[in-house]
């Protein structure tokens, strides 16, 4: 493992492993008072932000100050477990797509326990129908539980008969709020961050009391067939890492083309890390995501 990565490694071992193995303290986590995740004061300076209320939840728009209007577009889902809101990191990462020229459009979704996945979809329902007339150069992304989100409404556009994005782009999707997959055994032990036993109390309350197995909740429980390409970002240390061949086999048997990009000794969504490994895979996932269409 690299240096840069060790320490990342050891401060989320330190600041969050202990509420992600501890079923009281993650209790206490869902339920506290949390900030709203507002576009921070460096992103406004540096480009335009535009916020609009949809379906009575924010959705922020990040454009390049003096970018062209048939630029990419990126619809991106940011991670927290579905309970924690947008953070700095992402916020850093959107700044990078809109420096590169995209339009990022960012919902800012209802969490748990407050809201579920069923007011999520409906939102994401309404913000796509703003972007499907830019499907031909609109990347759908993801992080963690976005992830898990992207690729859950790319299978829910597809089995509606709508015309999907041009690219998905996973950030080590959380695919499976069941957690079952016997593969995370195994993963468990080095994984400085994440913990079965604190995501499996977020996806029951993100699922409000309907079957964790519906794709919408666990899209690994999907079909990939049909999808658009796919890109996948893991750390090898990183317990939703066990559902990576789950995505990526099936998509590939149903024609769908996958990226699978494994980064040794890595942990959750290293590529929102200050990581050498994670500055150049995030260097790679905004040119792809800029790139022209075609």
């Amino acid at each position: 493992m690299a240096w840069d990565m060790a320490v990342v490694s050891a401060f989320v071992r330190a600041a969050r492993k202990p509420t992600y193995t501890d079923a009281a303290r993650f209790r206490a986590h869902l339920e506290a008072p949390k900030p709203d995740g507002a576009p921070p004061l460096r992103l406004r300076r540096r480009h335009r932000v535009q916020i609009r209320e949809i379906d009575g939840f924010r959705c922020v728009t990040v454009t390049p100050r003096g970018g062209a209007a048939d630029g990419p577009v990126v619809l991106y889902l940011h991670g927290g477990a579905y309970v924690s809101p947008i953070a700095r990191q992402h916020w850093a990462l959107i700044s990078r797509l809109a420096g590169a020229g995209a339009a990022v459009h960012v919902p800012l979704y209802g969490r748990a326990p407050q809201h579920t996945y069923r007011e999520t979809y409906r939102l994401l329902d309404a913000v796509y129908a703003d972007l499907a007339p830019h499907a031909d150069r609109l990347t759908v992304m993801g992080d963690s539980a976005g992830g898990g989100l992207a690729l859950g409404l790319a299978q829910v556009l597809r089995d509606t008969g709508r015309q999907m994005p041009r690219a998905l782009t996973l950030i080590a999707p959380w695919v499976d709020v069941t957690c079952s997959n016997p593969g995370i055994a195994a993963i468990a032990p080095h994984d400085p961050w994440l913990s079965t036993v604190g995501a499996t109390i977020a996806g029951q309350a993100w699922a409000g009391g309907d079957d964790l197995t519906d794709p919408r909740l666990s899209p690994v429980f999907g079909s990939m067939a049909g999808l658009p390409p796919i890109d996948l970002y893991y750390g090898d240390r990183d317990i939703t890492f066990a559902d990576a061949d789950l995505i990526a086999r099936p998509a590939r048997a149903a024609g769908v083309a996958v990226d699978l990009t494994v980064a040794p000794g890595a942990c959750h969504v290293y590529p929102l890390t200050p990581t050498r490994v994670g500055r150049r895979d995030r260097a790679r996932i905004v040119a792809r995501a800029t790139a022209p269409a075609g």
